[in-house]
């Protein structure tokens, strides 16, 4: 655990913002709290869809893993990206560092290659955008992050009717589903048994959300693990040809068919209402018809002022 107020780092290994304004109030809120910010992206070098070149922001990720001044490294934000650079990236250097990775969406990419290659643990968690430097940030989302950081432990507490009743424990990983499925196959997918896995996504129909997870179960992945928990799934539309087939129809089906629980219900996703979860850590999962609760332990954290 770091004992001092940790510097933060901003790096941008996928996509990029050309509002310097969202840069500047991130960075600005975190100063407030008493961190020092190391502000790696640099919007006159962003090249086409990217936060810059695949070297440049390779040389982001290099440059604050090896800062001695930083204890957590957050992405600037998601979209696309990280794919192309995870055959370059020494996880091997990423993990003894000790830093405290944090994103997601398309940093599942690298927290997935993260575990795989060394068994390191990161976060699921908030980034600069659209989170710290939002116009009007959302408290829950940010204390939520806080309270993760702080440690020992972290306990998300959910809402959810109709899941099935759960008591289990294990490994949590996960993330972004289509990321998360780009892997599969690939030495940047990581074995682990026991676990319980985390999915949200965007833009994706409900059609394509089973097909997803049904690959996974036709892979061997799920059969291997504790329980499915569904966070987030927005932005699709559903129109008179899916005939009634929605995503409470498809969780259904899935419940059905899969060999361990499917629940609904984490608020985790591309909303900007999320929680951080400590991709890696031991997780404790109690479920009944009211909720559900999971408590974290085992992973990284700070002290923080």
């Amino acid at each position: 655990m770091i004992t001092s107020t940790p510097g933060i780092g901003i790096v941008a290994p996928s996509g990029y913002t050309l509002d310097d304004a969202i840069v500047q109030r991130g960075v600005a809120l975190l100063e407030a709290r008493g961190h020092v910010v190391h502000n790696y992206f640099d919007t006159a070098k962003v090249f086409q869809r990217f936060g810059a070149t695949d070297e440049a922001r390779l040389a982001q990720l290099n440059a604050a893993a090896c800062d001695p001044d930083i204890a957590v490294v957050m992405a600037l934000r998601g979209q696309y990206g990280l794919t192309r650079l995870l055959p370059r990236i020494d996880f091997d250097t990423m993990a003894a560092s000790g830093k405290i990775f944090v994103g997601f969406s398309d940093f599942t990419a690298f927290q997935m290659g993260l575990m795989a290659k060394t068994g390191a643990k990161s976060y699921a968690g908030p980034m600069l955008h659209p989170d710290f430097g939002a116009p009007e940030t959302v408290d829950f989302t940010l204390d939520n992050f806080w309270s993760c950081l702080a440690g020992p432990t972290h306990t998300i507490s959910a809402k959810a009717a109709g899941n099935p009743t759960v008591e289990t424990s294990g490994t949590i990983w996960g993330g972004n589903l289509a990321m998360v499925m780009s892997l599969v196959g690939t030495s940047y997918f990581p074995r682990i048994d026991d676990g319980i896995l985390f999915f949200e996504d965007v833009n994706e129909h409900p059609y394509r959300i089973e097909r997803m997870l049904l690959q996974l179960l036709q892979a061997g992945a799920i059969e291997r693990q504790k329980a499915i928990v569904l966070g987030d799934f927005s932005s699709y539309g559903i129109t008179a040809a899916d005939n009634g087939y929605d995503f409470d129809v498809m969780v259904d089906y899935l419940r059905g068919v899969m060999p361990v629980p499917v629940l609904t219900g984490l608020p985790f996703g591309h909303g900007r209402t999320r929680v951080t979860i400590p991709f890696g850590a031991q997780a404790r999962l109690v479920s009944s018809q009211a909720g559900f609760t999971l408590t974290m332990s085992d992973y990284p954290t700070i002290a923080h002022g």
